[in-house]
C-alpha cells in the first residue's frame, strides 16, 4: 500500500480507525507492520483476504482533528479539491475533483473545461502558479499538450445494438405512403393514377 502519512508508526497503531474513503463507518487496524514499500494491515472488521478484495485501490482516511499549517507553499489534498483551474490568460481550463499520487508526485484531476478532463501534475512547467486558498491554479494547457476547444469531437450519440443470430429486428408498420391504394372490383389494372396536389390548379 502507499503510505501518505508522515507518522505511519502512529497511524497504523492496533486500536486505530481509519476510514475507507466516502464510507461512514471506520476500520479498525488490528495489528501492522512495515513492509517496503509500504504497510500490511489487519483490520477487525476484514476477516479474510476475499473480503479484502473490496478495498483494492481505496483511500484510507483519518480523522485528523485540528490539522496542523503547513510550511509555506505546502497544502493539504481537501484544500485542492474544487479549486478552479485556469491558463496564463485567465481562460477557464476546469475544476479540481480529486487528487491522487503517481511516481511520487502529486495529481489534479481537472473535469469541467472546455478542452475536456486532464490530469495535471503539480510541477513546472504545467502550473505556473498553485495558490489554492486563494482559489488560485493557473496550469500550462501547451505544455500540458491539451487540445483546443475546436479540437474536441461532440460524443457520438449510441447505435442501436444489432440483432442476435436468429433474432430479427422488430418490424415496423408501414406508413401511409408505403400502403397500396386500395381498389374497388370495378376499378382497372395498372398502376394507380398519380395523385394531383390540390393546391396546384390544372390547365
Amino acid at each position: 500500500m502507499e503510505v501518505l502519512t508522515d507518522d505511519a508508526g502512529a497511524r497504523f497503531a492496533p486500536g486505530s480507525r481509519l476510514y475507507p474513503e466516502g464510507a461512514p463507518e471506520p476500520l479498525t487496524v488490528a495489528e501492522a507492520w512495515a513492509a517496503a514499500p509500504g504497510w500490511i494491515i489487519r483490520f477487525n472488521e476484514i476477516p479474510t483476504r476475499n473480503a479484502a478484495a473490496a478495498y483494492l485501490s481505496v483511500y484510507l482516511e483519518a480523522d485528523a482533528g485540528v490539522v496542523p499549517p503547513l510550511p509555506r507553499g505546502s497544502y493539504y489534498w481537501h484544500e485542492l479539491r474544487g479549486c478552479p483551474v485556469v491558463d496564463p490568460d485567465g481562460l477557464a481550463l476546469g475544476t479540481v475533483r480529486d487528487v491522487y499520487r503517481s511516481g511520487g508526485t502529486e495529481m489534479l484531476v481537472v473535469e469541467g473545461g472546455p478542452r475536456g478532463a486532464f490530469d495535471l501534475p503539480v510541477a513546472r512547467p504545467f502550473v505556473r502558479i498553485l495558490a489554492p486558498r486563494r482559489g488560485e491554479i493557473v496550469a500550462d494547457p501547451d505544455a500540458l499538450d491539451l487540445p483546443t476547444p475546436d479540437q474536441i469531437r461532440p460524443p457520438r450519440p449510441p447505435r442501436p445494438p444489432r440483432p442476435r443470430k436468429g433474432e430479427q429486428r422488430e418490424s415496423q408498420p408501414p406508413s401511409a405512403s408505403d400502403a397500396p391504394e386500395p381498389r374497388g372490383p370495378d376499378a382497372p389494372e395498372g398502376p394507380p393514377a398519380p395523385e394531383v396536389d390540390p393546391g396546384i390548379a390544372l390547365d
